[in-house]
């Protein structure tokens, strides 16, 4: 089947089988890798992405159901050469160990704070409930995404 996806700003045209999924649509298709793979399961959500102004796990996603949406992907999150506010409060806040998950931790928390700028911790938590970070206790990612919502003009 043939899909028109726009992704990060890019239109794309590609013929995928009908159960291409939109994580090996975006990785295998048109080679950006930062939206990771983790469970196919939608358990972990480190295939986070923006679809259509909102966060969805990209495993969950037939690349045919994206077709003529905007997707942006943790490459597209950046803009004019700077990292978006969340990335940065990420690096600044060491919110990551391995790094595996930190795009879908990312991307999820975009929206989170997009929907609610003076989000609160418990808000955050909860919110993060979908995406599972095996290294770490979640502790500086909880403190990048409040460095985040304060960079993005909201936090508590």
């Amino acid at each position: 089947m043939k899909v028109s996806i726009t992704v990060n700003g890019k239109a794309y045209t590609k013929d995928v089988e009908p159960r291409t999924l939109l994580t090996d649509f975006v990785r295998e298709h048109i080679g950006l890798t930062g939206t990771n793979i983790g469970c196919d399961t939608s358990q972990c959500g480190a295939c986070t992405v923006h679809m259509d102004g909102m966060a969805v796990k990209a495993c969950t996603v037939l690349a045919v159901q994206a077709d003529g949406s905007d997707v942006t992907t943790i490459e597209g999150l950046a803009s004019g050469g700077e990292l978006h506010p969340m990335q940065n409060a990420f690096w600044n806040e060491h919110g990551l160990q391995c790094g595996y998950c930190t795009p879908g931790m990312i991307m999820s928390s975009v929206k989170l704070v997009e929907n609610n700028p003076d989000i609160t911790e418990d808000e955050i938590r909860h919110g993060l409930e979908g995406n599972i970070c095996r290294c770490t206790g979640y502790q500086n990612i909880i403190r990048s995404i409040q460095a985040g919502a304060a960079a993005m003009g909201g936090g508590d």
